[in-house]
């Protein structure tokens, strides 16, 4: 009986284990960034604009006065992360009713029934995960001697791809390193 006990506990460690990483799977990772280059600021918003559109964002508001852009995109989920959550959650399930079965023979075989509940893992993480995301962009500073500033807010992963992909060609600098930093 204390083995059962024991393993009970641990399934209900896995499950709080589960609700806990569909949580963070889909919560928003959004930052903002100060982003220097040496080019002019002309040219790093239209680079930036250009890239961002291609990444299925679309412009939404312009405001003059504070010397901003918004983007607008849809985010989706991933279909093999929530198939994986689908499967992970119909495994720990049906471990649970199997330890159900195990404390309370009485039941019979009903409790392993809850296996089925395995694809609302997958569910819950397409919904909580596909959302609209924003980047917004807004320039600080542009002096032809200095070069420009920037301050981006965008979610981490979008500022990482823009790292990567834009920061070599536009000179872009800043003194957060999102690559190696820790989520």
């Amino acid at each position: 009986m204390a083995t059962t006990g024991s393993t009970l506990l641990l399934t209900l460690l896995l499950a709080i284990g589960l609700v806990f990483f569909l949580r963070a799977a889909s919560k928003d990772r959004s930052t903002t960034v100060e982003v220097r280059s040496s080019r002019p600021a002309l040219e790093v918003l239209s680079a930036l604009s250009t890239w961002l559109e291609a990444r299925g964002y679309q412009p939404q508001a312009t405001d003059p006065e504070r010397r901003s852009l918004l983007y607008r995109g849809q985010v989706s989920s991933s279909p093999l992360l929530a198939v994986l959550l689908s499967l992970l959650g119909g495994l720990g399930a049906g471990c649970l009713g199997l330890v159900w079965h195990q404390l309370l023979p009485a039941l019979g075989w009903w409790p392993l029934l809850l296996a089925l509940l395995g694809p609302l893992a997958g569910l819950l993480y397409q919904r909580r995960a596909a959302r609209d995301e924003t980047v917004e962009l807004r320039l600080i500073s542009h002096d032809q001697a200095t070069g420009s500033a920037l301050k981006l807010r965008a979610h981490r992963d979008e500022l990482i791809a823009l790292e990567q992909e834009l920061g070599a060609k536009l000179g872009l600098y800043s003194d957060t390193n999102l690559i190696s930093s820790p989520i």
